[in-house]
């Protein structure tokens, strides 16, 4: 676009401050800027000594009212956002506010209806969307350069300029959730987010918002005033080839095609291979944003950036905050309540649950009504319990388990990562099947080995052994070693663990000294 063009100085500013210094000092450069406004007179007593040549006002209505002003720029606190926009729509203005649009999805719902109607411009300044790198990593995506997305996340941190006005959720996020939203291609189906309020109470300085969406991709991001150095890194996994975005590196974009191989089919193993770095353009990405401002404005394009994507980011943002203030309130009831035992703030525990002093349920994890867990145990990351089930005492289920109605796991029963246990023998999507659970019990000390599957309606008998990735369809002997598919006994273990060598039906445990012989095809302890 020809920045020289006749259309020069139409554009009026609002929000010299500490964003805003750099949307001023590029509108001079573009020489697009006709009038700047600020509420604060020290500010536009410097800046009118400095910039002789360009108008000031402290009044945003003598920038409305202007009808050689066709287009206002908004950086103020986030808190005027609709107000200012509302009115600079009404006086016929396009429209470029900073994030976020408004403060509720009702305002900017109404700001995006009056835009419509008023067939004014409205964009929303989610710079990484403009960023050169991001741009490219788009382009890498579209041409399949990484695969399949399987994961995002990005981190956004600094110990820097404090707020009070607003939570670092607002603050930092929305640009993060910007360009995933924009990767993805979709919106999230689920959201969620926990936090920490370190240094005002109410507003949270440190926060993680989680978002699953309906393609099978995940991501998180991170964002913290409260962090020994600046970071600002978003980082692509695909199946390919991974991608770091890193706007604190002078080089912004790497691309890392590390592979995963599957040893004898079933064990992952990593390949790393040297990154290289995609060269990008050094363009400002602000410079990028107000000239594709300025374009949409004397042409009437569309924004990238427009109402309604920052209505998508801000109903992300107010999910994120309710779940917020939800785990807030359930980490106090806890404290209150049930200080004798321990559930991690991301994670949900239903009405009429039983849990055991010094129980600790961590990240993810949903313990469904009517469950009981005992004494001790440790429940690991995204473990779904319930509804109906019964954990005995001293147990330990480790991540990405689910254990559902119809099963019952004894005292001391270690569930390795990711293991696996039905309740219907025959599923189909489309026939209900509840009635027909059948019951599996796992017998005290006994051990399910990692990635296992255990078919329903069978008994696992106490201190057995299960080995990693064996799928169980028959009941087990106590103390009986079982791996393979379909899983075969191959030995005896000690009620240690260890495994036995045994002579004439004799054996005696090399490593806790406990003895045992064979008797009618069973162990029995001497």
């Amino acid at each position: 676009m020809n920045n020289n063009s006749e259309n020069n100085n139409f554009i009026g500013f609002i929000g010299i401050g500490y964003w805003g210094k750099n949307i001023f000092r590029n509108l001079l450069s573009l020489k697009v800027l006709h009038t700047a406004c600020d509420s604060n007179p020290l500010t536009l007593s410097t800046y009118k000594q400095n910039y002789p040549s360009v108008k000031f006002t402290d009044s945003y209505y003598e920038i409305l009212q202007d009808k050689d002003i066709k287009a206002v720029i908004i950086a103020t606190p986030a808190s005027t956002h609709y107000e200012l926009s509302r009115k600079a729509i009404e006086y016929d203005k396009d429209v470029l506010v900073e994030k976020p649009l408004a403060l509720n999805i009702k305002d900017a719902e109404e700001l995006i209806d009056l835009a419509n109607k008023k067939g004014k411009i409205l964009m929303v300044g989610h710079i990484l969307l403009h960023h050169p790198a991001i741009a490219k990593l788009k382009e890498m995506i579209n041409y399949g350069e990484i695969g399949k997305i399987q994961y995002i996340y990005s981190n956004r941190l600094n110990i820097g300029k404090l707020r009070t006005e607003e939570n670092i959720l607002w603050s930092f996020a929305p640009h993060d959730i910007s360009v995933i939203l924009w990767l993805v291609g979709e919106e999230p189906e689920n959201i969620n987010a926990f936090g920490g309020d370190y240094l005002n109470k109410g507003i949270y300085d440190t926060t993680i918002t989680t978002l699953e969406f309906r393609n099978g991709i995940k991501g998180h991001i991170f964002v913290s005033w409260l962090h020994p150095y600046k970071e600002q890194k978003l980082i692509v996994i695909g199946t390919k080839a991974m991608v770091v975005f890193d706007d604190i590196s002078k080089e912004k974009l790497f691309l890392y095609p590390h592979t995963i191989q599957w040893k004898e089919g079933k064990i992952p193993v990593a390949q790393k291979a040297d990154y290289r770095i995609i060269p990008v353009s050094d363009e400002e990405p602000l410079r990028r944003e107000l000239l594709h401002f300025i374009e949409c404005v004397k042409t009437r394009r569309k924004p990238i950036t427009d109402g309604e994507e920052g209505l998508r980011v801000l109903k992300i943002i107010n999910e994120a905050e309710k779940k917020l203030s939800s785990h807030h309130e359930f980490i106090k009831y806890q404290q209150e309540q049930h200080s004798n035992y321990f559930v991690h703030s991301s994670s949900y525990v239903d009405n009429n649950v039983i849990i055991g002093e010094g129980t600790k349920i961590w990240h993810f994890s949903h313990i469904l009504e009517n469950t009981t867990i005992g004494k001790n145990c440790i429940i690991g990351q995204n473990v779904a319990i319930g509804p109906d089930v019964t954990i005995g005492n001293n147990c330990k289920i480790q991540n990405n388990v689910s254990i559902f109605k119809g099963v019952t796991i004894d005292d001391d029963v270690f569930c390795g990562p990711s293991c696996v246990f039905t309740n219907v023998y025959n599923p189909r999507a489309f026939i209900e099947r509840k009635h027909e659970f059948r019951k599996t019990i796992v017998k005290k000390g006994a051990t399910i080995g990692a990635n296992s599957t255990i078919i329903c309606g069978i008994t696992i008998g106490e201190y057995a052994m299960i080995g990693a990735g064996a799928i169980v369809r028959e009941d087990v002997l106590p103390h009986a070693l079982v791996v393979g598919v379909p899983a075969k006994q191959i030995g005896w273990v000690c009620i240690c663990g260890n495994t036995l060598r045994f002579q004439n039906d004799y054996a005696k445990c090399n490593y806790c000294n406990t003895q045992y012989r064979i008797e009618d095809g069973r162990l029995v302890r001497e």
